[in-house]
């Protein structure tokens, strides 16, 4: 019989999930969009990241599944379009968070070999690390339970070290409010980068083989929510405390390892641009796994075409296609570009979760008003993120309200050429749970 998962494993798996490539890739996009207040607009992301996991809780205890997320929207919204268009549109989401990841690794990687940025050789490093991480999970050579438990509890160690020293050459002026945005940038700025705390949502695709689901998943979910919004205005107070706002723009993309040096030296440039390529490597190797999962079980819903269904070695061969995607993707967007296409797809992928939540209160026994809230606090959120992007950088809202538009485009016809109709759960497990 399977080990069942405990409360440190799940604890690992949430934070584990938030703290991959996002606070590397995005710290220098919040600092330029709310200077000062960067902390604060980290508190905001990580505010709404924990109301809606009140409605995971619910969700998870009441439906766990492999399938997660998507079973929450299928079990919501039933197996009909609308669900082919979140689930697919989560799917591509994972897409951008994988271009995400790479483009970290890269800069920081560029960063490392010649001292600055090169956009030539970042470029390369991105394809390179993707096509690497996808030949290896098509090979079946993932990283185990155990080994990423270590790398999750590395990187907080090398994360939590910055903090602590950071500290012993921090001055607070750049975080007086007089070196603040208006608050309406602080918010998008915060809105921009809440694909930095998605990860809490893989709590769910375990939740069937956590151990006393009631005690632990709310403890997981909640605990490590909390735990990376401290840790995020942990890190970027100190980023802030060592770094003039000059310096941030220059080198936005590498930012937290130029805030390292004024307490470690060129060591510290050197130890946390190593640590950012690992970091990410990681999250890029997690993410193609996941990613191909996600595309295993939306296909076997018949939302997506069975190719990514099919077996290569010990991987999917929708790993393949979803690996092709996210280095599409790099070639095509900058670092705004993705993060406002990330951050949208998950704010309404999670508007989504908090509906069903709302919508299956009996069901799940949640309180309406906090699911309710949740689902108004993620739909204006989107709203406010488009509105002030159609201000102030309207092409590249342009390209993601392109990329939605062709997830439903594709959803709406595939759904309705294939004329697929399945069984009313994703889990079979599940499935026979409900029909007892």
């Amino acid at each position: 019989m399977a080990k069942k998962i405990g409360f440190i494993e799940a604890f690992s798996i949430g934070v584990g999930g938030m703290v991959g490539g996002g606070i590397f890739a995005v710290l220098g996009l919040t600092i330029d969009l709310a200077k000062g207040a960067a902390p604060i607009a980290f508190m905001i992301a990580g505010l709404i990241a924990l109301v809606t996991s009140y409605s995971y809780v619910k969700l998870s205890l009441k439906y766990p599944s492999e399938g997660g997320t998507i079973e929450f929207i299928v079990q919501a919204f039933g197996n009909g379009i609308f669900s082919s268009i979140i689930n697919n549109l989560l799917l591509m989401s994972y897409v951008v968070m994988l271009s995400l990841y790479a483009f970290a690794f890269g800069h920081y990687g560029s960063a490392l070999f010649l001292g600055h940025d090169n956009a030539t050789l970042s470029k390369i490093l991105e394809a390179l690390v993707i096509v690497a991480f996808t030949f290896v999970n098509i090979l079946g050579a993932f990283m185990t339970g155990k080994a990423e438990d270590i790398m999750v509890f590395t990187k907080l160690a090398i994360l939590i070290v910055f903090v602590i020293l950071g500290f012993t050459t921090f001055s607070p002026v750049q975080l007086e409010p007089s070196h603040w945005n208006n608050m309406l940038s602080v918010t998008s700025g915060g809105l921009m980068i809440f694909l930095a705390y998605e990860g809490f949502e893989l709590i769910a695709n375990t939740a069937k083989d956590v151990e006393n689901p009631e005690k632990v998943l709310p403890k997981a979910y909640y605990s490590s929510v909390i735990f990376v919004i401290i840790l995020y205005v942990m890190i970027s107070a100190v980023t802030i405390g060592n770094v003039s706002f000059a310096e941030a723009k220059k080198a936005s993309d590498f930012v937290l390892a130029i805030a390292a040096e004024p307490f470690l030296g060129h060591l510290g440039f050197v130890l946390i641009a190593i640590a950012a390529m690992l970091s990410t490597a990681s999250a890029i190797n997690a993410t193609i796994y996941g990613a191909g999962r996600v595309g295993y079980l939306v296909s076997k819903l018949g939302e997506i075409p069975q190719s990514f269904e099919e077996k290569v070695k010990n991987g999917y061969e929708g790993m393949i296609i979803i690996g092709l995607l996210a280095i599409i993707f790099v070639f095509s967007f900058d670092l705004e570009n993705i993060s406002i296409a990330g951050s949208l797809g998950f704010l309404i992928v999670f508007s989504l979760v908090n509906l069903a939540n709302f919508k299956l209160y009996k069901e799940t026994n949640a309180n309406r008003l906090i699911a309710g809230f949740g689902f108004l606090l993620t739909s204006l959120s989107a709203v406010v993120l488009v509105g002030y992007n159609f201000v102030h950088n309207i092409k590249a809202l342009g390209s993601s309200l392109v990329l939605i538009l062709i997830v439903i485009l594709f959803s709406y016809f595939y759904k309705k050429i294939t004329k697929t109709h399945l069984s009313k759960c994703l889990d079979k497990d599940l499935e026979k749970k409900i029909n007892l």
